[in-house]
């Protein structure tokens, strides 16, 4: 494909536990909203003793549904793709209920330090709470009964963005990365494009049969689905940088013309993205402003 064909159609079955995989099931929370999709998708891997990835929300119905999903099996991992609020904070409780070992690529932590003035928009989402038993490097595994799962580092959406791979199965627990509803959301200081898209060009080294992704179904061809996903992207930075040599020197301005179609519950977040782009084109030399990149700059052609 040359660009990303997007897959809306998911049915959560919330607080369900449905087979998606040999040796996998999903529980999605219902937890909807513009930015979750249908709702945060959390998995348990294995058939005896098993892993929890992205354990979601603090949320009663969720736990419950969680608990009920186990069946009273052994849980040895807690499985942390990131660390934002619908992915990360049931961890704690549910280490309390099962003794399991919470497990990431590290705590919360911004791509990069605020600028004087700035701030973080998406701070409110951010477990910053969030304390792993283990911190897993890119490559490294933990195993079980029956399943291993190696950690893929995908920085971007977040800095400590961690997929993790089921090497016997060719799956990839995707996390936010990449997701067949819509794209990921790319906030700095949070995230950042030229790592999104560095981890991008990494998912299309591998031979992941499908993903899961953090929210919404499968994603069935995935090296197919990246490059049109990387085309997407790089789509979206040249319309960016049309517009600011169009004459667009404010990122609302940007906004209403590249997003005239969105939703406009998500333009806030389209900002975001519009910023991301932008602050990897200054580090390109491609567009110049007054200071750091920030929300609130003005920008012209390089």
């Amino acid at each position: 494909m040359d660009t990303a064909e997007f897959d809306r159609a998911f049915e959560p079955r919330h607080g369900e536990a449905v087979p998606v995989a040999s040796g996998v099931q999903r529980v999605t929370v219902n937890n909807p909203s513009p930015f979750t999709f249908h709702g945060t998708n959390s998995y348990i891997v294995g058939a005896d003793t098993v892993a929890v990835i992205d354990p979601g929300p603090e949320n009663e119905a969720h736990f419950q549904a969680l608990m009920t999903a186990l069946a009273g099996r052994p849980v040895s991992h807690i499985v942390c793709t990131h660390t934002h609020r619908d992915h990360s904070p049931l961890a704690r409780r549910l280490k309390e209920a099962t003794g399991a070992l919470i497990v990431a690529e590290g705590p919360h932590r911004p791509a990069r330090p605020l600028h004087d003035g700035e701030t973080n928009p998406f701070a409110e989402s951010s477990d910053t709470d969030f304390s792993p038993d283990i911190i897993l490097g890119d490559g490294e595994t933990i195993e079980g009964d029956g399943w291993r799962l190696s950690g893929v580092a995908t920085p971007g959406h977040t800095a400590n963005h961690m997929a993790f791979a089921l090497d016997a199965e060719g799956v990839l627990f995707s996390g936010d990365h990449v997701m067949a509803w819509a794209t990921s959301i790319v906030a700095p200081p949070d995230g950042a494009m030229a790592d999104y898209m560095a981890s991008l060009d990494r998912l299309l080294l591998r031979d992941d049969r499908i993903y899961l992704p953090g929210h919404g179904g499968p994603v069935r061809d995935p090296l197919a689905f990246c490059r049109g996903l990387r085309t997407h992207r790089r789509m979206r930075e040249r319309a960016v940088l049309e517009r600011i040599r169009l004459g667009d020197r404010l990122i609302p301005d940007m906004v209403q013309a590249i997003y005239r179609d969105t939703d406009p519950r998500l333009h806030g977040a389209a900002a975001l993205s519009v910023l991301a782009h932008i602050e990897d084109l200054v580090d390109k030399g491609a567009v110049v402003t007054d200071g750091p990149p920030l929300l609130r700059g003005a920008y012209r052609p390089a």
